[in-house]
């Protein structure tokens, strides 16, 4: 049997890939503290969406007799768990970034404390999500079955909390949190995309939204649509030039179609009306409609 000493087949796999880890990279987490725990951020996230919709899960049956005690349960929990794994996050970048250690702790807690002091403010806007929902989809038989039942109000509810997050600097969990979003909804935002109130992304699959993307409000998104960057500027080495908005601005009552492709820093103006498949580059003016002629389709009978 191959033993771990050097010698079979294993002893020659364990040499190459041990040589490939002496090279520094982000690759390799070896001598790093613990990292942020995927699950346990989305143990959280599950958590916060209980706090944001009380009782949605059925998990728990909340009254308005029991609701103090098990929402102020989850809340205890929640800042418990959450400031642990923003506490690691910013304990990783430190070496990164040369951060006073003294600070992580500090750091945590006034992340922690903003994420709540804002979630009031995010299940108002949650309200205006859910209602625009309801009334742009006729198949939609109540406000229960969008909150319970479509993935565009989970993915935006999951980044609302996130983008607090990322607006507070805090390393890797939001981004943590829109994967975890993204693998159950198939809607990628990115934590740094700012959405107004009254965006319904009906049916969803495949939407991707960019980092420096703003969306106004009562916007309407259909499935596959992309909104993102058409290039990115490099400085005099050649490396990508980070932090410069390089994503669409949508206003307020757009209406975009499925596969429609918006891409670079360009502006659709409001109440405009972007059909199916469309490729944009360029900025539209208000209340505009912008479609592709239709292809011309011929239909032949099958003899049998």
């Amino acid at each position: 049997m191959d033993q771990h000493d050097g010698s079979g087949r294993t002893g020659t796999y364990l040499k190459r890939i041990l040589t490939s880890y002496d090279e520094t990279s982000g690759t390799n987490f070896i001598d790093v503290k613990r990292l942020p725990d995927i699950k346990s951020i989305s143990s959280i996230v599950d958590q916060l969406l209980e706090i944001l919709f009380p009782g949605y899960s059925g998990k728990r049956e909340i009254t308005r007799e029991n609701v103090l005690y098990i929402v102020g349960d989850l809340i205890s929990q929640v800042i418990k768990d959450l400031e642990e794994q923003v506490l690691l996050a910013y304990k990783h970048e430190c070496p990164l970034n040369d951060c006073p250690k003294e600070e992580c702790n500090r750091l945590a807690a006034e992340a922690v404390d903003a994420l709540f002091d804002a979630i009031p403010g995010i299940r108002e806007v949650l309200k205006y999500d859910v209602k625009a929902a309801f009334n742009g989809d006729p198949a939609a038989r109540s406000e229960e079955e969008i909150v319970i039942c479509y993935p565009g109000l989970r993915a935006l509810a999951i980044h609302r909390v996130s983008h607090v997050l990322y607006s507070r600097r805090v390393p890797l969990i939001p981004r943590l949190m829109n994967e975890i979003a993204h693998s159950q909804t198939g809607i990628d935002i990115h934590p740094g995309a700012t959405i107004g109130e009254g965006l319904f992304i009906d049916h969803g699959t495949g939407v991707v939204i960019g980092e420096t993307t703003i969306i106004g409000n009562n916007v309407k998104i259909y499935q596959g649509v992309t909104l993102g960057a058409l290039s990115f500027p490099k400085d005099s080495c050649g490396n990508i030039i980070k932090g410069k908005k390089r994503h669409p601005t949508i206003e307020d009552q757009v209406t975009i179609y499925a596969h429609a492709t918006i891409l670079g820093d360009l502006t659709i103006g409001a109440k405009s009306l972007i059909g199916s498949n469309v490729w944009l580059k360029d900025d539209v003016p208000a209340n505009t409609m912008v479609y592709m002629e239709a292809p011309n389709i011929t239909f032949r009978s099958i003899k049998g």
